[in-house]
């Protein structure tokens, strides 16, 4: 049992069910963000993807705006902003503008890999490797871009300067966290998929974690894929439109999300290959009870300070029903973790 109480926030792809279009999409979107603001979820995170039938989340800030426009309490951010895709300064001026406009809501998590193929990579920016290498000093000229000190200087980002947009570094790999202690900024590991390195990174964050003007302690967040249903029957057939969305990602046999299936032995195979076990690790999938012990004991092992969840369902009833017993999940730990959940507070000063 934690010692104090987890947060919990989702991250949404957008991703795009078999037979809906993506107005559908963003619609059901804003409708989970709506319902995650009264389950007590910290944070909306939206990711970047392109290139990919079935993500729709491509252009971030846009659903930031979309989002935090149709909601009133809950932080929205990226989850993250691929940066290398990018130019620090328009994604100062766009988050800038964004933390304007819904004030000390706005979060900046931001990454370093392209969230797409390499071809496509390339064509959102010719430099792409070149930028990636540059991934520290990107950041730096963010900060910059929204320190009130900046003010003096030949470039500005004048809606940046001075703004609450707090930083966050994700990251896939061990180099993530180096950067993150390095710098002082809260850590978010793509657990959700990339499973191998991450108790070592979460080991070398906090073993290296330097304070900085945002943030006095190490503060660590980890993604999980998250199927709550009434029976453990009932969200292992859920589960089967995530397994071949992943087994459509290792065979490069992509489309749009699948209806769900009885979980044949064709598809209890392929969950048992290694490259799909590894993917998959942490998904907890099954009844409030079985995944309720599947997430106590994960963050016993990681003693994570926030868990975002990642829940990619077919239909949009089934995915708010989910989130809705995961939140049940995560008030029941934190209650019993002995402490008043209204003390959560956020990772970054001011925000």
């Amino acid at each position: 049992m934690p010692a104090q109480p987890t947060a919990y926030s989702i991250l949404e792809l957008a991703i795009v069910s078999q037979g809906n279009s993506l107005p559908e999409t963003f619609q059901n979107m804003l409708s989970l963000a709506q319902r995650a603001e009264a389950l007590g979820y910290k944070r909306f995170w939206l990711a970047e993807h392109h290139n990919t039938i079935s993500v729709g989340s491509s252009a971030p800030p846009v659903l930031i705006g979309h989002v935090a426009a149709g909601t009133k309490t809950i932080r929205v951010g990226s989850g993250g902003v691929m940066l290398p895709n990018h130019s620090p300064l328009v994604v100062a001026e766009q988050f800038g503008t964004l933390g304007l406009l819904y004030p000390d809501r706005i979060d900046l998590g931001l990454g370093r890999a392209p969230g797409t193929d390499q071809a496509t990579a390339q064509a959102i920016r010719s430099d792409f490797m070149q930028a990636a290498h540059s991934f520290p000093r990107e950041i730096e000229k963010i900060q910059r871009y929204f320190s009130p000190s900046n003010e003096a200087a030949a470039v500005r980002a004048n809606v940046a300067e001075g703004v609450n947009v707090p930083l966050y570094i994700l990251g896939s790999s061990t180099d993530s966290a180096h950067l993150a202690a390095e710098k002082g900024l809260p850590y978010a590991f793509a657990s959700h998929f990339a499973t191998a390195q991450l108790f070592d990174a979460l080991k070398i964050y906090r073993k290296e974690f330097k304070p900085s003007a945002a943030l006095d302690a190490p503060y660590t967040m980890a993604g999980v894929n998250i199927i709550v249903a009434d029976t453990d029957e009932a969200a292992e057939k859920l589960f089967t439109s995530l397994l071949r969305m992943f087994i459509g990602l290792v065979t490069g046999n992509r489309g749009y999300l699948q209806p769900p299936t009885d979980m044949t032995e064709e598809l209890r195979r392929a969950n048992q290959h290694p490259a799909l076990r590894q993917m998959l690790k942490f998904s907890f999938v099954g009844s409030k009870e079985t995944v309720k012990g599947q997430v106590e004991d994960f963050l016993q092992q990681t003693g994570v300070d926030e868990l975002v969840a990642v829940t990619a369902l077919y239909q949009h009833e089934d995915r708010l029903n989910s989130y809705e017993l995961f939140s049940e999940i995560m008030q029941e730990l934190n209650a019993g973790s002995g402490v008043d959940e209204s003390v959560l507070t956020y990772a970054a000063k001011d925000s």
